[in-house]
C-alpha cells in the first residue's frame, strides 16, 4: 500500500509541471433557455458551444502530449507500475473533461429541443 501511495506522489509531483501548460477550459457560462431564448442567443449559444468544443479537444490534444512527454522523460527513473500509475491519470483526466464536455452539449441540446418544440407549435 505504501508503495502505491510512493508510486501515485511521484506521479503527481511528476505530473504537475507538465500539466501547467495545458489550461483545462472553462464551459459556456449561460445557456440560454430554450422556452424563451430568441434565436439570436440559441445561435450564440451554439457558437459558445463550439468554442468550448474546440477549446476542450486542444485541451485533450495537450494532456496527451504533455503525459508522454514526461513518461518519454522520466521512463529510465520509473518502474512500469509507475508509469502506468501515469498513464491511468492521463485517462481519468481525459474521461473527466469528456464527460464534461458531453454534459455541456446535452444541456444545450436539451435547450435547442424545447426551442425547436415551442417555435413549431407557432408556425403551425
Amino acid at each position: 500500500m505504501k508503495s502505491l501511495l510512493a508510486a501515485a506522489a511521484l506521479a503527481a509531483l511528476t505530473l504537475a509541471p507538465a500539466y501547467a501548460d495545458c489550461t483545462y477550459p472553462q464551459p459556456p457560462a449561460n445557456l440560454p433557455d430554450g422556452n424563451v431564448a430568441t434565436l439570436a442567443q440559441m445561435l450564440a449559444a451554439q457558437k459558445s458551444v463550439q468554442a468550448y468544443n474546440g477549446t476542450m479537444n486542444s485541451y485533450l490534444v495537450c494532456i496527451k502530449k504533455q503525459s508522454d512527454a514526461t513518461i518519454a522523460k522520466q521512463s529510465l527513473k520509473l518502474t512500469k507500475k509507475q508509469i502506468r500509475s501515469l498513464e491511468l491519470m492521463e485517462i481519468k483526466r481525459n474521461n473527466a473533461a469528456v464527460d464534461q464536455l458531453k454534459r455541456v452539449a446535452n444541456r444545450f441540446n436539451t435547450q435547442v429541443r424545447i426551442y425547436q418544440k415551442k417555435h413549431a407549435k407557432k408556425s403551425h
